[in-house]
């Protein structure tokens, strides 16, 4: 009986041996495998993985489902019903129309790849969401971890700054989505806070006012209470965690690094009403100078696109701040030399029904959306994938959300193959489905 080690990635046993490490040959002798066949496939699999094309992915998130036939996947030639109010412009690439509002991401088609078949079988937002975040299906209380977790987990603190950002929050319906699930406190979003609030400050990244002596005596105190109290419990990971988190809130509130990168009041005016003085714009801006700073995934929560009823009248705000703030970012990231190694990815969670309902609007619609994505060793100025004459159906290269959650790793170097432990010592694969959507390279 041979044993053939395949590997450090895989999951520790109780025994300090691995399950995948190593596969006894004569037992898979019974499947009709080989040795030659084994080694083969070891060798194909270690030429899959880690594409490492981007130091980080800032994923700008539309809640709510924006619509694909108002934006990006217009139908011009149907009628009123389907192609909606909005006319077509051309684009920097020959060939590729969108509506006339987004007039400025035409302009910057050329440097984006435009996917045009996302699609999966969900209508419901809060599944839907947890879903595309984390490339794996489960419930809508969210059993996987979000790609940004799973970043987090898989690189650590590199620095000062978080692995893993909201800005200005992770997006929520009716409770918090795209978490950390199990794998705990540690791989949770940094919650940045709204970058066009006045005054914006980064809660708890000040230094605190002067403590007295009696002051820091009883903070002494409960903080030694707490250890205590730590020492009792096993496997509580907000308790296990406590003291990492006051230590790394310390090296924030300390570290000029981390002040720095959170101070968007530096940036020129110009530069910030070139992204729009809104949340949206001013999130994109603040997630631009996170990843010069180190961070590794920052998720921009940009909701608002549930639109029901009287559409127009809500794409006729959000649109033009998608544009603006999405196109600025796109080309500011270019104009620093950021751009080949930031990958920026705009989607949500579906898109919107083909067919104008009786309140004007469009409903959910899970079997077709449009999405962008920028950077990272993504193609310049090509389109991904189409969807029928009615927008409702993709019908070439349809884009699952496993599919898009396997891209992004792979290309931060991550292996989505690979098996995490569970709280209860399970061992489960990142992600169970999907593949590198290769036409989005060159």
């Amino acid at each position: 009986m041979l044993d053939i080690s395949l590997g450090q990635e895989s999951s520790r046993r109780c025994d300090g041996k691995t399950r995948r490490d190593f596969i006894r040959v004569g037992g898979l002798t019974a499947f009709g495998l080989s040795l030659p066949q084994v080694l083969r496939a070891e060798s194909q699999s270690a030429a899959k993985k880690f594409h490492h094309r981007a130091k980080s992915v800032i994923l700008v998130y539309l809640g709510g489902g924006m619509s694909h036939h108002d934006s990006f996947d217009p139908k011009p030639e149907m009628g009123e019903e389907i192609k909606g109010k909005y006319s077509t412009i051309g684009t920097s690439v020959n060939g590729v129309r969108v509506t006339e509002m987004v007039p400025l991401m035409a302009k910057t088609m050329h440097k984006v790849t435009l996917v045009r078949s996302g699609s999966h079988n969900n209508d419901h937002h809060e599944t839907a969401t947890n879903w595309v975040m984390s490339g794996r299906f489960g419930s809508a209380f969210g059993d996987f971890p979000a790609i940004g977790a799973v970043v987090a987990h898989e690189t650590g603190f590199s620095g000062t700054l978080p692995p893993y950002v909201s800005v200005p929050r992770n997006p929520s319906f009716t409770w918090e989505l795209g978490r950390s699930a199990f794998l705990g406190g540690r791989c949770e979003s940094f919650k940045a806070g709204d970058p066009n609030a006045k005054d914006y400050r980064v809660q708890d990244l000040a230094p605190t006012e002067a403590l007295t002596e009696r002051r820091t005596i009883r903070r002494q105190k409960l903080i030694s209470a707490v250890d205590d109290l730590a020492k009792k419990v096993e496997g509580n990971d907000q308790i296990a965690t406590y003291d990492e988190f006051q230590q790394r809130a310390a090296q924030m509130v300390l570290s000029g690094e981390a002040r720095k990168a959170f101070a968007i009041e530096r940036e020129p005016e110009a530069v910030r009403d070139r992204y729009g003085r809104n949340t949206l714009g001013q999130s994109c801006l603040l997630a631009r100078r996170l990843v010069e700073g180190g961070v590794r995934f920052v998720t921009v929560n940009a909701g608002g696109w549930d639109h029901h009823a009287k559409i127009w009248d809500g794409l006729g705000g959000r649109l033009p701040e998608l544009d603006r703030a999405l196109s600025s970012l796109i080309d500011d990231l270019d104009a620093r030399g950021l751009l080949d190694s930031t990958m920026v990815v705009a989607m949500g969670e579906f898109g919107r029904s083909p067919k104008i309902n009786k309140d004007i609007g469009r409903d959910h619609w899970g079997p077709a959306a449009s999405m962008i994505f920028a950077g990272g060793g993504v193609q310049r100025g090509a389109v991904v994938g189409a969807t029928d004459k009615m927008g409702g159906y993709a019908i070439r290269r349809p884009v699952s959300p496993a599919d898009v959650a396997y891209t992004v790793m792979d290309s931060l170097g991550i292996d989505p193959r690979k098996q995490i432990m569970t709280p209860d010592g399970r061992p489960i694969e990142i992600l169970d489905q999907g593949d590198v959507v290769k036409e989005l390279f060159a």
